[in-house]
């Protein structure tokens, strides 16, 4: 994948799982006097909203997401070292907020509830004039406040959201996801399972009963089937439980020799406890080691499960021990200034928080339709992923995936999972009209006015 010299802004189309930059015309960006929009800056400074989970089952999460969004914000200004805007390929950002404006921003506590999150980015919007919206670690609440920044106008940055739906059927012209998702967690996995597991397995899943656990389920076990393997029951979760002992029970009484916990954040480190006290990892079933599968892994999900994660494989966005210039600066960074490693859900965050500033650098606009035409088919380095595309069509960040497990012998609470693979972005790239994708438009830009 080309990178283009000083982040230039291209309309890419992927065929083959290869990015081809079309030969269209330099795209026309939007000028402060050529339409109104919402929340235009007048003054001094621009507002953006930071909407995360500060309560509820990814707290952990959101945390660690505000910790990485005032970095950012940091950066933007002037302050601290620079982070990744000294690697990022883009070079228009000069450290003096954004387009002379000095970055400001407002907190909202999505609670892990769409209806919480829509809620207080629809006050951040009217009342604080935050004129871009991002966080979350939730894809039902990111697929709903994605609608609601539609619907009015403004930018959606979406934090740490897995779901196939945010980019597939339920996608937006103002919306733009960095984070990797569940059809990506499969095509990286499947291989890696099978050459660890073999190919004759039989997988139980417990899901968590919103749209990522769905996406998720449907992506791994589409995925393991093709190479051999059996799924032998799936079985949907609430979000809010706790208490996984009355779902771990049926595992055993199954002949399943695998089980794929599709759940995140609070849900996994609680299912997985309860999977280890049952003694599922000591059991030898169809003459096999019974296995435990994590699709979305963090650090901070490993923290919670301790000794529990051992040895199982997962997938994940990003990790801190990464050697590339850009994963280490921002590992810099957020140590220098909270005393510990970052999570995927923070760089994620940073990220999408650089990333949008740039674009309105680079359109010259903070205008919603220069913003999202200064990122669509826009290619990028030196953010902590390698090469990276932001592909025009459903506003999906492509880039390589790691595949990771529990370290055996980890040597700080902070060094609990290793690198395994690096899958390269080709092995995990798809079609845009992909059935796990199938439905919904990405429409047109709102600018609100």
């Amino acid at each position: 994948m080309k990178v283009f010299d000083k982040g230039v802004s291209r309309r890419s189309l992927m065929k083959g799982g290869v990015a081809l930059t079309a030969g269209l015309a330099a795209p026309h960006f939007f000028t402060r006097s050529a339409h109104a929009y919402l929340n235009e800056p007048t003054g001094s400074t621009v507002t953006l909203g930071f909407n995360v989970p500060q309560s509820g089952p990814y707290a952990d999460e959101g945390a660690d997401e505000l910790r990485a969004y005032e970095l950012a914000v940091e950066h933007l200004n002037g302050g601290g070292d620079g982070g990744m805007m000294n690697t990022f390929s883009s070079k228009a950002l000069k450290g003096n907020g954004i387009l002379g404006k000095k970055v400001e921003y407002v907190t909202g506590d999505t609670q892990t509830k769409s209806d919480a999150a829509r809620a207080s980015a629809k006050s951040m919007i009217e009342k604080d004039g935050a004129i871009m919206i991002t966080g979350g670690s939730s894809s039902g609440v990111a697929v709903a406040v994605q609608a609601l920044c539609q619907e009015a106008g403004v930018i959606f940055m979406a934090g740490l959201t897995h779901s196939n739906d945010t980019t597939g059927k339920d996608k937006k012209a103002n919306g733009f996801r960095h984070f990797f998702n569940s059809y990506m967690s499969g095509a990286a996995l499947a291989p890696v399972l099978k050459a660890n597991y073999g190919a004759d397995r039989k997988a139980y899943h417990l899901t968590a009963d919103y749209n990522w656990g769905y996406t998720t389920e449907e992506a791994v076990r589409t995925s393991t089937e093709a190479m051999g393997w059996q799924t032998v029951q799936t079985v949907k979760t609430p979000l809010a439980q706790t208490d996984f002992s009355s779902y771990i029970t049926p595992v055993l009484q199954s002949d399943a020799d695998v089980l794929v916990l599709n759940h995140y954040g609070g849900n996994m480190v609680n299912s997985l406890t309860n999977a280890v006290q049952f003694g599922l990892r000591d059991r030898m079933v169809n003459g096999k080691q019974f296995e435990i599968v994590v699709p979305l892994y963090s650090r901070l999900m490993a923290k919670g499960a301790g000794a529990n994660v051992k040895g199982i494989f997962g997938s994940t966005n990003w990790h801190w021990s990464l050697s590339d210039p850009g994963s280490q600066a921002f590992v810099k960074s957020f140590g220098s200034k909270y005393g510990f490693p970052p999570s995927q859900a923070a760089h994620t965050c940073y990220v999408q928080a650089i990333l949008y500033a740039d674009a309105v650098e680079r359109a010259g606009t903070f205008n919603p339709c220069g913003v999202v035409e200064a990122l669509e088919g826009f290619e990028f380095d030196g953010m902590g992923n390698g090469p990276t595309l932001y592909r025009a069509e459903d506003h999906q960040c492509f880039k390589d995936v790691l595949v990771v497990k529990g370290k055996e012998n980890p040597t700080s609470e902070f060094d609990l999972l290793e690198i395994v693979e690096i899958t390269p972005v080709a092995q995990v790239t798809y079609e845009p009209n992909h059935p796990q994708f199938a439905g919904g438009q990405l429409g047109t830009c709102n600018p609100g006015a």
